[in-house]
């Protein structure tokens, strides 16, 4: 497959991507140690190549994002690609709702990653998502991730349709999965700023007060809805 045989949308995505991890590493919503991006275009899928933050800090042209097929045999682009494509992968045969992929390692998020704690919504912004749950323990690139994080977004489904759906890995990072990359990209940073804020809650106010606001945007919203 040469450039020109490449239709519009996947190069589009291609420079989406490439745009995307930088601003992740930018914001410190993902590091160098890792993090990875794919979208599914069709019968193709654009995901970053292996070491796009050890080796290239996240700084990555549209041409160095890989095209596979839906099996992840690199049909254009030079290199592998990345060692977590195994989750990609299966989210992508399991869920036809599934068109954007990020996994990255968000500084606030890893901390209950580390801890195996689930993520609450403390935020109208983040009520979306629901509670972020935590899979049990399989090692980084292997298929028992893979089929961990899928067993996890099964039943989320529609949040994957409307934005997305985010499940976390035990002292790894977070997969976040959803419609589209803006989709994706937008949900992994406001799940970031929900834990940030809850370990600065707790600290400042003790977790009595936390539980005590968030059964009261609870409350509030079921007014609205009922009003």
């Amino acid at each position: 497959m040469t450039i020109s045989e490449l239709s519009a949308e996947i190069q589009a995505v291609r420079t989406k991507i490439a745009v995307l991890g930088q601003l992740l590493y930018e914001k410190r919503l993902t590091d160098a140690a890792g993090g990875n991006i794919s979208a599914r275009v069709s019968s193709h899928i654009c995901i970053t190549p292996r070491y796009s933050g050890q080796r290239r800090r996240w700084r990555l042209s549209a041409e160095e994002v890989l095209v596979t097929d839906l099996q992840g045999n690199v049909m254009h682009g030079e290199g592998a690609i990345s060692r977590e494509s195994k989750v990609h992968l299966r989210v992508y045969a399991d869920f036809p709702e599934a068109r954007a992929i990020i996994h990255a390692h968000p500084l606030h998020v890893l901390a209950f990653c580390v801890m195996r704690q689930p993520i609450p919504p403390v935020l109208e912004a983040t009520l979306k998502f629901g509670v972020i749950g935590v899979t049990q323990f399989a090692p980084a690139h292997s298929s028992e991730l893979a089929s961990l994080v899928s067993e996890a977004l099964r039943g989320q489904e529609t949040r994957m349709k409307q934005q997305a759906a985010a499940v976390l890995a035990p002292w790894h990072g977070i997969f976040c999965v959803g419609c589209d990359l803006d989709s994706v990209f937008d949900a992994v940073e406001r799940i970031e700023t929900n834990a940030k804020l809850i370990l600065m809650l707790r600290s400042a106010f003790g977790e009595a007060a936390l539980q005590e606001s968030q059964q009261a945007l609870a409350r509030s919203v079921e007014h609205w809805r009922k009003s």
